[in-house]
């Protein structure tokens, strides 16, 4: 765990260091009431930090991370990815279910449980995803969504370094869930610590491999790939929030801690 918060440490900092450098945006004056709602509906007063943040993503991006995906996609067939997927969702069943329970979700925890028992004993410990063809479809919820159930605001947007779009309830949330992960601490527990990160890493890999062709298409679409990135973001997360009931369609956009596929927002280097 002292691995783990150095890690956490190394990537924090760099977010501070930048602030000092880049500054705040500038609001607009008062008495333009238009400007102001605006810069209010678009809420990134850390703009020029964070342009500088997605600017280093996007450098990490393109020489590391999305090779690395085209790479995976290349030697590792779909049905491989598929099994792999599913490992990896099955392993962030804990921290699901704990947030259904949290966030007052009765009928999600019980789908949630039942799913992580199916899948893990007759599944082979999530390899293949039995209980969505037995009518339990998959559905995720991290601590930055139960967070927002109890009222607890959003803040600022935010750029994180390589994690990508956030804001400080999700930052807290992510924080968070690092330390709390069942999984994390039954290997460092036993002082494979390795696996966790392999685990991590495998995780961004396969979130950033599904994404590859729809990034792509947000990238050349947009007049400005940054904002739409943030936009998509936010909006995501609203609709996340509210489990879609009324939230609008979930859309596609860049995750890398947590191991949904389509929906999911990427977080790996945007």
């Amino acid at each position: 765990m002292n691995a783990t918060r150095r890690t956490i440490a190394r990537l924090v900092a760099p977010v501070f260091a930048l602030a000092l450098v880049a500054g705040c945006a500038t609001p607009p004056p008062a008495n333009d009431k238009e400007a102001v709602a605006e810069w209010e509906q678009v809420n990134d007063p850390l703009e020029p930090m964070n342009r500088a943040i997605f600017d280093f993503n996007l450098f990490a991006d393109k020489y590391a991370i999305k090779p690395a995906a085209q790479g995976y996609r290349y030697v590792m067939p779909k049905f491989g990815r598929e099994r792999v997927h599913n490992i990896l969702t099955n392993l962030n069943s804990p921290l699901t279910f704990v947030n259904d329970v949290l966030q007052g979700e009765t009928d999600r925890a019980v789908q949630t449980f039942f799913r992580a028992m199916l899948n893990s004993t007759f599944g082979l410990a999530g390899f293949i995803d039995i209980a969505t063809p037995a009518g339990i479809p998959p559905h995720e919820e991290d601590f930055g969504q139960t967070l927002a159930v109890w009222g607890v605001g959003e803040g600022p947007f935010l750029m994180l370094p390589i994690f990508g779009p956030s804001n400080p309830r999700d930052t807290v949330g992510l924080v968070a869930e690092m330390f709390a992960d069942p999984f994390d601490w039954a290997m460092a527990s036993v002082g494979k610590e390795y696996i966790s990160y392999a685990r991590m890493g495998m995780t961004g890999l396969d979130k950033r491999e599904d994404l590859l062709d729809t990034l792509d298409e947000i990238e050349r679409t947009s007049l400005d790939y940054y904002a739409s990135i943030r936009s998509l973001y936010r909006q995501h997360r609203a609709s996340e929030i509210k489990n879609g009931r009324g939230g609008g369609e979930k859309i596609p956009a860049p995750g890398f801690t947590r191991a949904g596929k389509g929906d999911e927002l990427s977080q790996s280097a945007q």
